[in-house]
């Protein structure tokens, strides 16, 4: 298990693809990360498989 992952994850606002870098030693997580084309603040939730390690993001607006 790698203990950082790049996640590929679609922005909510502007609808590209962004990498999001994850840290994978934590099980649970939920923080805030500008979009790398719109500049707009996303709510990242991310949830790790504990069996697998392989992470999962959520993104939504921060300003919803």
């Amino acid at each position: 298990m790698a203990l950082t992952e790049t996640v590929p994850v679609p922005c909510p606002c502007c609808g590209e693809v962004i990498d999001v870098l994850v840290d994978c030693s934590l099980s649970d997580q939920t923080y805030v990360e500008d979009c790398f084309v719109c500049c707009q603040p996303l709510v990242l939730t991310v949830s790790v498989d504990p069996e697998t390690g392989q992470p999962t993001v959520d993104a939504i607006p921060e300003n919803a």
